[in-house]
């Protein structure tokens, strides 16, 4: 007897789908989906968060000098001419920095390994390339999702059954983080 739901697809779509229902979940905070499909998210989910819980606070804070760009008003490179060739001009920058341990990197790793990245588009820009952002689920898990469940041991999802499906009578439900 397998130790999962194989969910009536074979390996490869049943991972993608996996993979992008518990990247939704953990971007959004609820989807909703199969009861069969939740308690499998369920599973992969918890063990993310508590991943994110254990490893949160589990860098130093690092302050380095970076050579940055100087740009003008359009955000154009600002150029000089020194000896006939146009150059870049840089300015010294000090900026802070999370240098993640060992224990923290090797959590991120994981989780970016079963994770798809988001892309959010803002509504004005829809269909358009400008101004979409990516968004780092790994991040969000770290520094949004586990403080609120420091004093939780495990039960970080909820499942609540909403009915079954028209189409197929497939009792639906709502996943969500508590």
């Amino acid at each position: 007897m397998a130790g999962y739901r194989k969910l009536g697809r074979t390996s490869n779509q049943r991972k993608a789908l996996l993979r992008n229902q518990v990247t939704n979940l953990l971007y959004n905070g609820k989807i909703i989906t199969t009861e069969a499909k939740a308690k499998e998210i369920r599973r992969i989910a918890e063990g993310m968060i508590a991943l994110a819980v254990k490893e949160k606070d589990n860098f130093e804070t690092v302050t380095v000098k970076a050579k940055v760009a100087r740009k003008d008003k359009d955000g154009n490179k600002v150029k000089e001419v020194v000896n006939g060739k146009k150059v870049t001009v840089y300015d010294d920058v000090e900026k802070t920095i999370k240098k993640d341990s060992a224990t923290r990197l090797h959590a991120r790793r994981q989780m970016l390994k079963f994770l798809y990245s988001v892309t959010e588009v803002p509504t004005e820009a829809a269909g358009k390339k400008k101004n979409t952002k990516t968004v780092d689920v790994t991040e969000k898990l770290f520094d949004e999702i586990a403080p609120k469940y420091v004093s939780r041991n495990g039960g970080y999802t909820r499942i609540v059954k909403i009915g079954p499906r028209k189409g197929d009578a497939a009792m639906e439900v709502l996943i969500e983080l508590v």
